[in-house]
């Protein structure tokens, strides 16, 4: 009858036909009311049995709940699971459990094999046979590290992993290291995360970035594939850059920060190695990668040449260079670190004291700058075990010197020796300054256009009386714009843009203009005025009396931190055109009057 169910017919069908006697409005057959009314019966009990079920779950699941009090409730599955054979047919189950399988291949884990991509590097190390090159560049890397050894002392890798060390490997303290790497298009993850998971030293967190790269998706895919809670990735549509890296890494709790370019591979004893230096007393207030750069030397004809200017000693040096056949085999300091910088957490925060001359590229150089002229802090390349590449941060050099060896765009270039020469400007002792320490007579300090212009009479007697050496500092930006300076003087404009000494630029209104405390100026004026008087070594720093208090401060203490005694000069206004005599005076006899 009604409720008899016929043998051909599905279970679907006769679930579905059941229900639509019941609710449905065509005729129904005659089926005793009595079972009519048990059915309607049952269903209602189980509706409302799995609604307090649900309602139970739902309580027990609250995060207010004590996850370690919870009751058990394993009958009521038990329950549920009995009951779910008569409320759902099996050939409807099956489909379910069928499609849910599907599901799950198609999100399954992966191993990194299966979505790993790597690098094809197509091509020998580049190696020169200009004789006159090699010549240039082996005579100037040896005058560095002559002068090195003797004034900081150099260390071999083994004299350096024998130092005494806070974070010797071997010790009670391990250190905790965040890596940071930076991904755009470049196929090295891989080759990377596998190198950092086999590091004698393990590392606390990594960090893979990827600030608007195309290659988003499949970067994300590797990380996951690793399946380790160590190593996350983060990601931004917007192309943050080379400074999002370094703002990444104000966010670590780790004691080290290791933040290396895509075009590094370091082998496996780089952490360890990188930690040890690091711990080291003479070491621990610096910052230490692989490869570094030691900016241009001033030339024959008083200027500096760029960076990138062929067949010039001048030009400085790219460390190592392969291509020259020069091998870091005693750790050296160089002016700026490339592609990999290792240092600790709190030192990280100096990199945005200042802000750089442009966000899109630069970043190494003023991470250094900042660091030295903030915090008296030292970057240095480290040496390597040439027959070791475990101990090598690059171990693949060919992806990092492919950078080096391509022509890089012309404006790039310019914005690069704009950016280096304004460091030089505004108090960044060079390798080149450390070398060869100039002594001047005169440093002039003027705040405003007023000032330059009452000192210019001075200031152009002391540049035209034979023998004598002086150059103007300006606090430039809107207290006094260097061209207006310039003017002031009767020089040509272009004194401000020519890589020449002679006038000094120290932009301090980016730093001050949006502040109400006087600590920015003093900072500005005292950091930068200290490194130039470090360079120069002048005998004088003339001023006028009535300058500024707080830059006035800032000059005082910047004198007396000169070991060669510069001597401040205040000048009243009215007396300076009296005091022209000054200029013909001998440099010994100046202080004392």
């Amino acid at each position: 009858m009604g409720l008899v169910r016929n043998s051909t017919m599905k279970d679907g069908d006769y679930l579905d036909g059941m229900l639509s006697d019941y609710v449905g409005g065509k005729a129904k057959p005659k089926v005793p009311r009595s079972s009519s009314a048990r059915l309607v019966t049952v269903l209602t009990c189980l509706q409302f049995a799995f609604a307090v079920y649900a309602t139970f779950l739902l309580y027990y699941m609250s995060p207010t709940i004590d996850l370690r009090t919870k009751p058990e409730f394993t009958w009521a599955t038990r329950i549920a699971q009995q009951w779910k054979q008569f409320i759902i047919p099996p050939h409807v189950l099956g489909r379910y459990q069928e499609a849910a399988s599907l599901v799950r291949a198609e999100i399954r884990p992966t191993n990194p094999s299966e979505v790993c991509e790597h690098e094809k590097i197509d091509f020998q190390q580049k190696k020169s046979n200009d004789a006159q090159m090699i010549k240039l560049k082996r005579e100037l890397y040896d005058e560095v590290l002559d002068f090195q050894s003797k004034s900081i002392g150099t260390e071999t890798l083994s004299e350096l992993m024998a130092m005494k060390s806070k974070w010797d490997l071997r010790g009670p303290s391990k250190p905790k290291v965040t890596v940071i790497l930076n991904h755009f298009k470049r196929k090295t993850l891989c080759a990377q995360l596998d190198s950092l998971l086999h590091q004698t030293l393990p590392f606390h967190h990594v960090w893979v970035l990827s600030f608007g790269s195309p290659n988003e998706l499949s970067l994300k895919r590797i990380v996951d594939s690793y399946n380790d809670s160590r190593i996350s990735f983060i990601s931004s549509s917007y192309d943050f850059k080379y400074y999002g890296r370094f703002q990444m890494a104000l966010q670590t709790e780790a004691d080290l920060v290791y933040i290396v370019d895509d075009d590094m591979i370091p082998g496996r004893k780089m952490l360890q190695i990188l930690s040890h230096v690091a711990g080291t007393e003479k070491y621990k207030n610096s910052v230490l990668g692989s490869i570094g750069r030691i900016l241009p030397f001033r030339q024959k004809d008083f200027t500096f040449p760029s960076y990138r200017k062929f067949r010039s000693k001048e030009a400085g040096l790219y460390l190592p260079d392969p291509a020259y056949d020069i091998t870091i085999e005693k750790i050296v300091q160089v002016d700026f670190l490339s592609s990999s910088w290792f240092l600790s957490a709190e030192l990280v925060k100096t990199l945005f004291i200042e802000a750089p001359l442009t966000f899109m590229t630069g970043e190494d150089l003023h991470l250094s700058y900042q660091l030295q002229k903030y915090r008296n802090a030292g970057s240095f390349v480290l040496p390597v075990d040439p027959n070791d590449k475990e101990t090598w941060g690059d171990s693949e050099h060919r992806l990092a010197y492919v950078s080096e060896t391509t022509v890089i765009f012309k404006d790039i270039v310019q914005v690069r020796d704009d950016q280096w020469w304004r460091a030089l400007s505004t108090g960044y002792v060079t390798q080149w300054a450390a070398m060869h320490p100039q002594k001047i007579d005169a440093l002039f300090y003027a705040h405003s256009v007023d000032e330059v212009k009452a000192l210019s009479p001075l200031i152009e007697k002391f540049r035209s009386t034979a023998g004598k050496k002086a150059y103007i500092v300006v606090s430039g930006g809107s207290f006094c714009p260097c061209e207006d300076a310039a003017t002031a003087l009767n020089w040509p404009k272009m004194v401000c843009k020519e890589r020449r000494f002679k006038i000094f630029d120290l932009a301090v209104t980016a730093q001050t203009e949006i502040s109400n405390s006087e600590v920015p100026v003093v900072q500005a004026v005292y950091s930068s005025v200290k490194g130039l008087i470090k360079t120069h070594n002048p005998t004088a720093l003339i001023t006028v009396s009535d300058i500024d208090p707080n830059v006035k401060k800032a000059l005082k203490m910047a004198t007396e931190t000169n070991n060669n005694g510069t001597t401040m000069v205040l000048l009243p206004r009215p007396s300076i055109s009296k005091v022209l005599w000054m200029a013909d005076l001998r440099s010994t006899a100046l202080p004392s009057k």
